[in-house]
């Protein structure tokens, strides 16, 4: 294994960075609500999984509709914790001590989109089989698979330019940002 030797500094965050925060627990907490209040009216199988095109192609209890929301909520706890240590994430280029602020706000303010991505994700897979139980959708839709790699790779691709246009990182701009 080889020794993280790269600075170890908290990242305080900005407004944008609460908001994003605070944005992914409500929609978190919504997708409990929506879960929650509809079980009882759930019939005793239900589409517990979808095809690339997005129809419905494996069924299950009515139980497994629990499972969305605790996978949600168990990656975006886990992302929580993971985004106050980004020191040990992988990174496009070195960490030093004259970027390591940089580097940091830029990599956890991803982890931050990709949060609430997963929980947009979880919560449209919710919402559109509670449409099809109740007859007014069928399947995720063919636009759902498409959608949901755009989610992902387009916040991916821009932090990670993002991150490699450093222009050999002689100013951050952060250090008001950052704690040690």
């Amino acid at each position: 294994m080889i020794k993280n030797n790269r600075p170890k500094l908290k990242v305080k965050m900005t407004n944008s960075d609460k908001g994003l925060e605070i944005l992914g627990w409500i929609l978190l907490a919504v997708i409990w609500v929506l879960t929650i209040s509809k079980y009882s009216q759930l019939p005793e199988t239900i589409p517990i999984h979808y095809n690339g095109l997005g129809e419905a192609d494996g069924f299950g209890n009515k139980w497994n509709i629990l499972t969305l929301p605790i996978v949600a909520s168990i990656l975006y706890v886990g992302m929580t914790i993971l985004n106050k240590y980004p020191h040990v994430f992988n990174y496009p280029n070195n960490i030093t001590e004259q970027n390591a602020m940089k580097k940091y706000k830029i990599a956890t303010r991803l982890v931050r989109v990709l949060k609430l991505v997963v929980v947009i994700i979880f919560g449209l897979i919710v919402f559109r089989t509670l449409q099809n139980i109740n007859g007014s959708a069928d399947g995720l839709g063919i636009w759902f698979l498409p959608l949901t790699m755009a989610l992902i790779f387009i916040p991916m691709a821009y932090f990670l330019i993002k991150m490699s246009n450093d222009k050999g990182d002689k100013s951050t701009g952060y250090n008001n940002v950052y704690k040690k």
